[in-house]
């Protein structure tokens, strides 16, 4: 039934507005109050779509499928503000902040599981949880501060796309090799080898065909021929990005931003995607993070565990990426920057989460305390953004 989801619709964007204005008004960056608006309308507090009203009509997992498009257009929206050369510059300082932005989480996470009791599979397959990570929420903050395109921003954004790989690939080892299946050490280098030639592909054809394409979707004689190309654009590479690549689906969204961003009619593509995105899906995409936690369901243990690994998410990649945009040639202010960017860990970290439910690799309990550490470190992500650019020339207020 489609009105019990128009009135959810209607409650859902106004609530995150009323909420992003709040936020700014105290300081903070608008996503803030949009995540903790979905925190407080969730079954964690009131609970408001778990009415029957709302539940008869499926109301909340239609709001997290349109929140998934929210996710794309918000990554397609950032990397619409990159320059190719710019973001190539950052080489270094992104492929080490993201290698060991892997490595160590993954090895912290294991040390912290293990004494609660967790078996070393499940305790590595944490490690791995928190490997994840996905900027869509650092974006977003740094966007709204005006630093997508400094020095951290674009380092950080590169230091992602290293990361989505390595951590798919060391999920892919290590579920072949803990549930015995596909252990073949051709098919995992096939694994890793088509992530690589998908993104090498991605990027040349983003760089070379789509700007073009906009230019000959402008001239189609349609009504809103080039927006709807692009919207049909975004799709696909966000659908080739998982389906054809094996990453995530942002990153997707992310390559094709990059690509468009050199095209003549960027201008208008940032209107009608800005509009587009941040009017409906975004909103929808920042609630439903809250939305789908539910700390009631935790006991006093798991709420220990839940804490332990919370704040090990947060310690792990601050040290984890710092340090390798440190050895990259970044000073320590940036380098803190970098590494307080990569905390948030949103829809990767419970894609992985969801893999790991499929293989029994871990129970629903553990993806509960999966949800409460991917909400607390992307409700933490936008204040501590603002702290660590906190007297920067370039940064308001």
């Amino acid at each position: 039934m489609i009105v019990p989801l128009l009135l959810a619709l209607a409650f859902v964007i106004t609530a995150a507005k009323i909420g992003g204005w709040l936020s700014n008004r105290l300081g903070q960056p608008a996503v803030l109050g949009e995540l903790i608006v979905g925190l407080l309308l969730g079954p964690s507090v009131l609970n408001v779509f778990g009415q029957a009203y709302f539940e008869a009509a499926h109301v909340t997992g239609t709001l997290t499928e349109l929140g998934e498009l929210g996710v794309i257009f918000l990554m397609f929206v950032a990397g619409l503000e990159i320059n190719l050369t710019d973001l190539l510059k950052t080489g270094k300082a992104a492929v080490l902040s993201g290698v060991l932005g892997v490595f160590i989480p993954i090895v912290l996470g294991v040390l912290v599981a293990i004494p609660f009791g967790y078996t070393t599979e499940s305790a590595i397959f944490m490690g791995i949880i928190l490997a994840a990570t996905s900027v869509s929420i650092s974006a977003q903050t740094l966007m709204e501060l005006g630093l997508i395109r400094s020095r951290e921003g674009l380092t950080l954004l590169g230091a992602a796309v290293v990361d989505d790989v390595l951590a798919i690939a060391v999920l892919s080892i290590f579920g072949a090799v803990a549930t015995g299946e596909g252990g073949s050490p051709i098919l995992l280098i096939w694994t890793i080898a088509r992530m690589f030639l998908f993104l090498l592909g991605a990027f040349f054809l983003g760089v070379w065909l789509l700007p073009r394409l906009s230019e000959w979707a402008e001239r189609l004689p349609i009504s809103e021929s080039l927006m709807s190309t692009i919207i049909a654009v975004v799709f696909l590479y966000a659908w080739a990005s998982e389906a054809v690549g094996g990453v995530a689906v942002i990153t997707g969204a992310f390559i094709a931003g990059v690509g468009l961003a050199r095209s003549p009619m960027k201008e208008e593509i940032e209107r009608g995607t800005h509009t587009l995105a941040y009017a409906l899906f975004v909103p929808i995409f920042l609630v439903g993070i809250g939305l789908t936690a539910n700390v009631r369901e935790l006991s006093i243990s798991d709420l220990g565990f839940a804490a332990a690994i919370s704040l090990t998410a947060v310690i792990s990649k601050i040290v984890g990426s710092g340090v390798g945009a440190k050895i990259g040639g970044m000073t320590w202010r940036e380098a803190l920057r970098v590494g307080v960017g990569m905390v948030s860990r949103g829809e990767v970290g419970l894609i992985i989460a969801g893999v790991g439910i499929t293989t029994g690799l871990i129970n629903s309990n553990i993806f509960t305390i999966v949800v409460v550490m991917v909400l607390t470190t992307t409700l933490i992500s936008p204040p501590l953004l603002r702290w660590v650019f906190r007297g920067d020339d370039s940064a308001p207020g």
